[in-house]
């Protein structure tokens, strides 16, 4: 069997990327202590708002010191089981963490955010502001227990992986390491509104989840296969809590916390506000907005995947190029929202085999337990590369510093020179045309995938392609591929989405990334300073939104998402346009779809630039 048709695996011990792998350092750190049945109380804010929380000890010995490891949910800390269901798992959302660190040594403290859970309450809006300072009295009481050792680190995937960042941004002393996993750095525009255009499921989907888990509605549960088995009650009362009457009564308030596809759609654009409210924007619910509370001296190491989502691997970088923090990492894998799934075609197996939580826990035992890990010798960025199957270690992101660029020509050929004359192909956006069902955009709705992007090859078809001879060598690439789209539009505005797609020998195309930019902000703009990146940046703020004069193509110059890849000599590099995604996106402009113009070639060509070595 050749190297092409092999089925590779995702394992960490196959190169030379790390010193000592996480697989091998997890080996020699088994399970020294037991794991019990927590204790859960009541913690009372500066508000009167009680936080509900479960605490893990190592062996439940109470008599010594323990680093503390701080899970900060809004999915539930633990549910209450049917009586009988002793085998059935109690906490879906939290038992990794648990049985990871409690049985090496830490004390784990899961909680339940302000308005979710058996903690009172309301949310009024995503990771709320009240929320951040919940989290500075946690920390506060934490470290007066006498099992603290006085040290606390956090960790968590997706919100909980935010909530990290906006624990440590209360300045709190006893926070020292915080791992984000598969975490926003731009709420706005990493998460629903990527490139400017809004998911139109996403916001519906997440409401049903939370209705389902904040008011205790078991009829909606079914739909969420973390949270579907029946023997799940409603959220677990703390221990003083004997009757559930306590925990009745905070989902009961839970009952007036925000609506999310209202809420979301207030905020068109990056820096609209509340009406009642002009303080309140998308910053005050993202993390970058907080970089500067972040204190220097807090180690961070962010993990994501090259399928995460709309956006999450770009927050993760930009949380690693704006942090000043010395001591700061980034692990991408070929995963999708949380690891849930190895991504690549060629995996041995779905289940990803590098132990994501295992190098959290060798981060935290260099950063909060003061073990000798062996951390401080190995690289700051470690990446997956696609097709070639390896694991890389790098020293400062991008990884390359040099491009590929490719120039659309007649023909719906990919050129490595750019054509001297000028040229245009039209293209009709079909509004009924979609990326399909298994995309990197269902998991962060909490919808099962596992066969990513299997029927692409039928879907590029219907797309506007231009594709570029033979590769007479291999091509890999690391970072942000950057297109350069000349473009005009019949209709004042336009949705973009440009695909990257490998043209194997046989004909089998594998989609590599793709990128969206609504036409109204084709506008760039220098990058904040805690809003670094390294691919084009802009405000998408209501004052620079500029209609498509009609007629006039325009240049839209932005990034698509993040990715390792290795094109396979012989193979062939396409770029795809569409002006829709039907399966993900809203119409743009509703019920009005444009006649798109492509320019090649002359003073107005459009490229893409791809960024290898």
């Amino acid at each position: 069997m050749g190297r092409e048709e092999s089925v590779m695996p995702d394992r960490d011990d196959l190169g030379s990327a790390w010193k000592v792998p996480p697989s091998t350092y997890l080996a020699g750190r088994p399970a020294e202590h037991s794991i019990g049945k927590p204790f859960s109380l009541y913690v009372a804010m500066a508000d009167g708002c009680r936080i509900a929380l479960d605490v893990h000890l190592p062996d439940g010995d109470a008599s010594k010191g323990w680093p503390t490891v701080l899970i900060l949910t809004p999915y539930v800390r633990r549910f209450e089981l049917a009586e009988g269901a002793n085998d059935v798992e109690a906490s879906p959302n939290s038992y990794r963490y648990r049985d990871m660190f409690c049985a090496r040594g830490y004390a784990v403290v899961v909680v339940d955010a302000r308005g979710t859970g058996a903690s009172f309450g309301t949310r009024d809006s995503f990771r709320s502001p009240r929320e951040r300072e919940d989290y500075r009295a946690i920390a506060d009481w934490v470290v007066a227990q006498p099992w603290s050792d006085g040290g606390i680190g956090a960790t968590g995937i997706s919100y909980l992986g935010a909530a990290c960042d906006f624990l440590a941004s209360t300045g709190h002393k006893a926070v020292k390491a915080i791992a984000p996993l598969f975490a926003v750095w731009d709420t706005w525009a990493d998460n629903y509104y990527p490139g400017g255009m809004l998911i139109k499921r996403l916001a519906l989907v997440y409401d049903e989840l939370m209705l389902a888990l904040d008011h205790d509605r078991r009829d909606l549960r079914g739909q969420f296969s973390y949270f579907s088995n029946p023997a799940l009650k409603g959220p677990q009362p703390v221990d003083a809590d004997t009757d559930g009457s306590l925990a009745r009564a905070a989902v009961k308030e839970h009952l007036g916390n925000f609506r999310m596809p209202d809420f979301m759609t207030e905020f068109k654009f990056r820096d609209d506000s509340r009406p009642y409210d002009p303080s309140f924007t998308p910053a005050s619910f993202s993390p970058f907005n907080y970089l500067d509370q972040i204190p220097k001296d807090v180690a961070v190491y962010a993990i994501s995947g090259w399928m995460d989502g709309a956006g999450y691997a770009n927050g993760t970088l930009s949380r690693y190029l704006s942090l000043p923090n010395a001591e700061r990492r980034v692990m991408l894998g070929p995963w999708d929202h949380g690891a849930r799934v190895n991504v690549s075609p060629w995996r041995a197996r779905v289940e990803p085999e590098l132990p994501v939580l295992g190098e959290v826990l060798r981060f935290f035992d260099q950063h909060l337990a003061g073990r000798d890990s062996g951390l401080k010798d190995e690289a700051p960025i470690h990446y997956f590369t696609m097709h070639a199957e390896e694991w890389r270690a790098a020293a400062e992101w991008p990884p390359v510093q040099g491009a590929a660029r490719l120039y659309t020509a007649p023909d719906g050929k990919l050129a490595t020179a750019q054509p001297n004359a000028p040229s245009t192909v039209t293209y009709q956006a079909d509004f009924g045309a979609g990326s399909g069902s298994q995309t990197r955009y269902e998991r962060i709705a909490g919808i099962d995938a596992t066969a990513y992007y299997a029927d692409w090859s039928t879907r590029q078809d219907q797309l506007l392609n231009f594709t570029g001879p033979a590769l007479e060598r291999e091509l890999e690439i690391a970072g942000h591929p950057v297109v350069s789209l000349w473009l005009g539009s019949s209709e004042p505005d336009a949705a973009v989405f440009v695909y990257l797609t490998e043209i194997e020998a046989d004909g089998t195309a594998r989609y590599v990334t793709e990128g969206v930019l609504r036409a109204i902000h084709r506008a760039e703009a220098s990058a904040p300073r805690h809003y670094r990146t390294t691919w084009p940046w802009r405000s998408f703020s209501r004052a620079a939104a500029r209609p498509m004069p009609i007629g006039e193509p325009q240049l839209l110059r932005f990034a698509l998402l993040p990715t390792a890849w290795r094109f396979a000599k012989g193979s062939r590099v396409r770029l795809s346009i569409a002006g829709a995604d039907a399966d993900h996106f809203v119409q743009t402009p509703h019920g009005r779809p444009p006649l798109l113009s492509v320019l090649s070639g002359g003073e107005k060509a459009t490229m893409i630039e791809l960024p290898t070595a």
